[in-house]
């Protein structure tokens, strides 16, 4: 009940975004290989930056 309030810390908010991205470039796989492609990329530049907040 206490954590009904706390604020998403910044890689929680980096995780859903990269699941997000991930979930979109696979439903697009079928359709639009071209746009997969790129939902996938955008996902990979997300998790660099998780990356990037798990070394600091």
């Amino acid at each position: 009940m206490f954590g009904l309030f706390k604020k998403k810390t910044e890689k929680e908010k980096l995780q859903e975004e990269y699941a997000k991205l991930l979930r979109e470039a696979h439903a697009l796989s079928t359709s639009n290989r071209k746009l997969s492609d790129q939902k996938t990329y955008e996902a990979e530049e997300v998790m660099k930056k998780i990356d990037l907040l798990n070394l600091s």
